[in-house]
């Protein structure tokens, strides 16, 4: 099947759940409503060969209704196609459809989402943060969180003792030798 055979084959089949449509280079963007998800993963996957979920995307347009935009990156091996599905959510609304049962790949990606810009899958199969402690209650990744970070009480997990880097295998020691020698994993590890 060749590639206009393949987009083809999704607009003739989806036809109105398509809202719009964007080429550039060879790979084709589609704009999709958030209650169509599910059915056209679902179609893209088991109709099309798209059987590889590259990436989830989120995009945060503060100021602007629906805030969110989702993007998902899909890639079809048979084919060697590449295909974007694209969607907004509102702030409101806030919370989407797993689509981790239909790309496993997912699971991760749906959860790094949910930490860093705090938008909810519906059905996911262990949705708690990645990235940052439980019980942290900013989203990072949001254009609204200062870039100097907020004040939050960390649990004393991990941390009993403070760590020096100096002499650390990863810090380099001001000196006048070249490059080479400067370089971290250049220097022997003194026992």
């Amino acid at each position: 099947m060749m590639q206009q055979d393949v987009f083809n084959s999704l607009e003739n089949s989806l036809g109105d759940k398509l809202q719009h449509k964007t080429e550039f280079r060879g790979e084709a963007t589609y704009t999709i409503s958030a209650d169509e998800l599910r059915d056209i993963a679902k179609f893209c996957r088991d109709d099309l060969s798209f059987d590889y979920l590259l990436d989830i995307t989120s995009i945060d347009n503060f100021g602007e209704e629906p805030r969110f935009e989702i993007v998902y990156h899909l890639y079809s091996m048979p084919h060697g196609l590449h295909l974007r599905l694209k969607l907004k959510l509102s702030e409101e609304t806030g919370a989407l459809d797993t689509v981790s049962d239909i790309w496993p790949t997912a699971n991760w990606h749906e959860r790094e989402i949910y930490d860093m810009m705090g938008i909810k899958f519906n059905g996911h199969p262990d949705l708690r943060r990645i990235l940052m402690w439980d019980g942290y209650p900013f989203f990072p990744l949001r254009k609204d969180f200062p870039l100097a970070g907020l004040p939050s009480d960390m649990p004393e997990v991990a941390f009993t003792k403070v760590t020096p880097l100096e002499g650390g295998p990863f810090v380099t020691i001001p000196s006048t030798a070249g490059s080479k020698d400067r370089e971290p994993r250049a220097r022997p590890r003194e026992l």
